[in-house]
């Protein structure tokens, strides 16, 4: 009995050591109950053994060399698809999963995705022929795998029949980016053409023109090579040797063409760069084999092994030289890590993968970190000897650490993106359908469908917090920006110069030009009110023409005075002219010259009848005296006016304003004057303000002269308006932007041109329109008299207060009949004057005078 027992056994042994797959559920790796399965294709195994039977058979053999790093590519996968579910992006949804192992070849995978194709929920898992596979529904929904890009090639032709979804994670052949040939391919790696570019610029970088190349004999190492070389012989590097290596490790002759390989590394004594596009066991053995031999050079390693602890974990690594990768883009895999940390409490049930390493685990239990990938890779799956216990378990939760070591970022991050990159797609699939039903969508809708809805034109992708680059949000074009395809990554620069944008726009418009227009409202309001002040000045000019023997019109300096002072105020009104339409430099420099130089010759006009009005009435000898000194008209007119001519030369000769185009706006362009020097624009505008002040000072100390011809009081009220209005112009100007600048100058010149214009002019053209009985001789002969003596007895009473309060100095002080003699004096002198300024009053206008005439208020 015992010994039956004993044959038993040994032929379940030699069974399932020859025919491990007996059912095609045995040929399942891990699987997962779901409403929705996707399929995963992973090379856990390194290899499948050969058969020794002879003819040979149609059978998939067993696969040796378990792999740690891909075993956490599968675990990957099923943890992200556990995110999903245990998240609200498929609500009510369950995704299911189906992994096969593809022992890295070829076969193995055809024979994983034949079952894929098989119909769903057929208990004879055949695949039906038909001519149009729309409505046909297929074990599983989409495809992620299979790692090497050789069988991915195999699988996404197989699967274009049904156009299955296939998303790659770590398949980076360039031919695989061709939708002609395979249309439901996808991945979530960039292709080889940008690693090959950017190899070749490191080259190129550092100096480097002499390399070697090895790769492996298949579609990805044929195509890397053919890539490398034509960009190496466009950047002028030169390839000393190209070496290929049998694509797997199924082949014999693999030990012998490394050999091979190292010998010819060895003769090349110069080349001192080796480009490597091999896998992590070539590579593996590659190095072990050159660490042997003593060789030691500069290795540029592909994203395939760049960052794979298998490498770096090998003995005397250091020896083979200097290592340059290049690897894929890394994301945050913590939650993955924790994962990792609960793995014992995974049921292994439908996991045969968690299972085998179990096993294996067990098999090394006494093996250190360093050494236990390597001495399990060394055992297959039906030679160990496995008993579960807590010793098992308790190992197992001790060396989760082990796992998080081989944990490659790059890649479980790429596995990540790829199964969250299916499920937004199935959600957007879902909103409409009830998808706990197995036929709610045929897997080819998905190629159709995104993660997120395509952006229209006007619009870009924003990446939203989830690190899956296939998930965005729509955001609308900034000002000034615009898009003109869908789904474009940034919105484009319009030209600031010349274009603009809206929000959201596809193209750019056009800016357009502005300034202050002869149409514009405002500029036709004040255009009018300077047009209106013309007429003002004409009527005035027309009044005082027509009453120019009239003692008020003397009064006010003579009619060629008058006349200057008006022919100011019309150049002050037409020069706001110049300040409308399209600047030109003729109006940019005319502008402010012809108000700068005409609004100082009337204000030194006004300021010589303010000088003038002060002598006549002043009772202070020593004061008469210095301003009859002071007193030269002409000179004082020309020497006012004089400055400012030379300030504004120096003004156009040194820094003459310009038109200048302002771009600073974002919808349009600013035609406007620059100024060309501030500090002159100021100088300028600074000296009038000192003529304007001394003019009011004077004009301030005869305010109280007679009222009937009273100019002093007028004139001070208008330079008060003078200084209200440019002392306000000043912060407005400065804060002031736009095509309205130059208004807000016309505004300040009509307002201190209509006060001085109306304080000056209006008073008096009343007086001769409407007082006339008190313009006339008489009637100013007996004002003068009645203010000289009204004056004159102030002055006197005064003087006696002084007498009584400082009786006791008059032994000091001349005596107040003395003082009395010389106030009286100082009348009969006034009184002189005055009958002067009468006689002169009835001169004629037309004669010439020998001396300068003094007019009277």
């Amino acid at each position: 009995m015992a010994l039956l027992i004993i044959l038993i056994t040994c032929f379940v042994i030699i069974l399932t050591t020859s025919q491990p797959c007996q059912i095609p559920d045995d040929f399942v790796a891990t699987t997962s109950p779901g409403h929705i399965i996707i399929g995963g294709l992973f090379p856990i195994h390194e290899k499948m053994l050969s058969s020794e039977d002879y003819p040979r058979r149609p059978e998939i053999q067993k696969c040796v060399g378990f792999e740690i790093s891909v075993f956490l590519q599968t675990l990957a996968m099923i943890h992200s698809i556990e995110m999903i579910n245990n998240s609200t992006l498929l609500s009510g949804v369950k995704l299911g999963y189906e992994i096969y192992d593809t022992c890295t070849e070829v076969t193995v995978a055809m024979a994983a995705t034949l079952r894929f194709l098989s119909k769903f929920n057929c208990s004879r898992e055949t695949v039906e022929f038909k001519c149009d596979y729309s409505s046909y529904l297929p074990r599983i929904k989409a495809i992620i795998g299979s790692g090497y890009s050789e069988i991915t090639m195999a699988v996404s032709r197989m699967l274009n029949l049904q156009l299955i979804p296939q998303v790659g994670y770590e398949s980076t052949a360039e031919i695989l980016s061709d939708k002609i040939r395979f249309p439901s391919f996808l991945r979530t790696v960039p292709s080889d053409f940008h690693q090959i570019k950017a190899m070749i610029h490191l080259i190129q970088k550092s100096g480097w023109n002499w390399v070697g190349i090895i790769t492996t004999d298949d579609d990805y190492g044929r195509l890397a090579l053919n890539t490398f070389t034509i960009q190496a012989e466009a950047k002028n590097v030169c390839i000393a040797f190209k070496e290929v290596l049998p694509a797997f490790l199924s082949d014999n002759t693999i030990e012998v063409r490394i050999n091979q390989t190292l010998e010819k590394i060895t003769l090349e004594a110069q080349v001192n760069v080796i480009v490597v596009f091999l896998r992590q066991f070539h590579v593996f053995n590659l190095f072990n084999k050159a660490i042997e031999m003593n060789i030691n050079k500069m290795w540029i390693a592909s994203d395939n092994w760049s960052t794979a602890t298998k490498i770096t974990t090998i003995p005397n690594v250091k020896k083979i030289g200097k290592v340059v990768g290049f690897t894929f883009r890394r994301g945050n895999i913590s939650s993955f890590h924790s994962f990792l940390q609960n793995l014992h409490l995974l049921p292994s049930d439908s996991n045969k993968l968690l299972h085998e390493y179990v096993k294996h685990l067990s098999a090394c239990a006494y093996a250190k970190d360093t050494d236990l990938s390597q001495c399990i890779f060394n055992h297959s799956q039906g030679t160990l000897a496995y008993k579960a216990n807590k010793t098992t378990e308790r190992n197992f939760f001790m060396r989760n650490d082990f796992l998080q070591d081989y944990a490659e970022p790059g890649l479980i991050h790429s596995i990540q993106l790829a199964v969250f990159a299916l499920g937004y797609a199935i959600q957007h699939l879902c909103r409409a359908r009830d998808c706990q039903k197995p036929n709610a969508f045929q897997p080819w809708e998905k190629i159709q469908s995104k993660c997120s809805k395509e952006c229209s034109p006007g619009q870009m992708k924003k990446t939203t917090r989830s690190q899956h680059i296939c998930c965005y949000e729509c955001e609308n074009c900034p000002e000034n920006h615009y898009s003109n395809q869908t789904d474009m990554p940034h919105c484009l620069l319009c030209n600031n110069e010349t274009h603009w944008a809206p929000v959201r726009s596809t193209i750019c418009f056009e800016k357009e030009v502005e300034y202050l227009n002869w149409n514009d409202s405002l500029a036709i309001l004040l255009l009018i009110l300077s047009l209106l002040g013309i007429i003002f000045v004409l009527v005035v000019g027309i009044i005082f023409t027509r009453n120019l023997n009239t003692p008020v019109v003397k009064s006010s300096g003579g009619l060629r005075v008058c006349y200057v002072i008006l022919l100011c105020h019309f150049l002050n009104f037409a020069s706001t002219s110049f300040f409308v339409g399209e600047p030109q430099d003729f109006t940019c420099k005319t502008r402010q010259t012809l108000f700068g130089v005409s609004f100082t010759l009337c204000i030194s006009c006004i300021l010589t009848k303010s000088l003038k009005i002060l002598l006549a009435f002043s009772f202070d000898p020593k004061l008469q005296k210095f301003l009859k000194c002071l007193y030269k008209p002409i000179l004082i007119i020309f020497t006012c006016t004089g400055i400012q001519v030379i300030i504004c030369t120096l003004w156009l000769i040194f820094a003459a304003p310009t038109v200048e185009v302002n771009i600073s706006l974002p919808r349009v362009i600013i035609l406007e004057c620059e100024e060309g020097s501030i500090l002159a624009f100021g100088t300028m505008l600074g000296y009038i303000a000192i003529l304007a002040l001394i003019c009011f000072i004077f004009a301030f100390k005869g305010r109280k002269l007679p009222e009937n011809y009273n100019e002093a009081k007028f004139i001070t009220f208008g330079m008060l308006i003078y200084f209200i209005a440019w002392i306000t112009f000043i912060p407005i100007y400065a804060t002031t932007f736009g095509k309205y600048l130059p208004a807000v100058e016309i505004i300040v010149i009509l307002i201190s041109n209509y006060g001085i214009l109306c304080c000056t002019f209006f008073p008096k053209c009343y007086v001769i329109i409407c007082k006339q009985e008190i313009n006339t001789k008489s009637a100013f002969l007996k004002m003068i008299y009645s203010y000289s003596s009204h004056s004159v007895s102030s002055i006197a009473v005064s003087h006696a207060s002084l007498e009584s309060m400082h009786g006791n100095v008059t032994m000091t002080n001349p005596s107040s009949s003395d003082k009395s003699a010389t106030w009286q004096k100082s009348k009969d002198l006034q009184a002189q004057a005055f009958a002067h300024i009468c006689k002169e009053n009835a001169t004629s206008v037309s004669k010439t005078l020998p001396r300068k005439r003094i007019s009277s208020i």
